[in-house]
């Protein structure tokens, strides 16, 4: 759905204008986007929120566990500790019977414009800083609140995403409100470390310093 929805976002912009540019972090949605994403089965609703609930029972070493014995193939190449493609690869082979990596042809689709990847970094205490200063600022905007009216779709598959799961764990009274803002930091610190690691596979980024960049350094990128 989002690569059909961003492609044609794409060809809007491309209407009018010469450039469109994507800005983010997450790297399965930016490489859905400028190669495609292999099709994958079905999977029954029950059998998705089974594993969603015994993950939040019984956490990350036993989602590891799991999938280590049930698809060890996929294990020995999976990011170990990233419970999203975990849980992926864990209904898949609970579902069909079949290894998640069956249904991965990493097949790539030339789009019809040319894309030019550039990589943002920043030193890691200044990256630290300004993740504990986001989350205090989502904090201020109100997304205790926002947790608080979602709380009845608290399994859903989308929300068990950093921000979310461990504002559900202190409405559940399983830790208090600063505990749950201190793990929202930790936890976002080793998200942005796993996409940090995702794009430096990706030899087409070029990468610069983000304290440096400045607007003719972008020009001449995307000349």
């Amino acid at each position: 759905m989002f690569e059909k929805y961003a492609l044609q976002c794409a060809e809007e912009i491309f209407k009018e204008n010469n450039i469109a540019v994507m800005v983010g972090g997450t790297g399965l949605y930016i490489k859905t986007f400028c190669e495609g994403i292999d099709e994958m089965p079905n999977i029954p609703a029950f059998v998705r929120n089974n594993i969603i609930q015994q993950y939040n029972q019984n956490g990350l070493s036993w989602l590891q566990n799991e999938v280590k014995i049930k698809d060890n193939f996929f294990w020995q190449t999976a990011e170990q500790q990233n419970p999203q493609r975990l849980m992926r690869a864990l209904e898949i082979i609970t579902a069909t019977g079949k290894s998640i990596t069956n249904f991965k042809q990493n097949k790539k689709i030339k789009r019809p414009f040319n894309i030019i990847k550039i990589g943002l970094e920043l030193s890691k205490e200044e990256l630290y800083n300004n993740i504990n200063n986001r989350v205090d600022i989502m904090m201020n905007d109100g997304l205790l609140n926002e947790v608080k009216s979602l709380i009845q779709f608290k399994n859903l598959n989308a929300l068990q995403t950093v921000g979310y799961k461990e504002l559900f764990n202190y409405l559940d009274d399983n830790c208090n409100l600063q505990q749950a803002v201190n793990q929202i930091k930790i936890n976002t610190r080793h998200y942005a470390k796993r996409q940090l690691t995702w794009f430096k596979k990706d030899t087409a980024i070029q990468w610069h310093n983000a304290a440096t960049v400045n607007a003719n350094l972008v020009a001449s990128l995307l000349k």
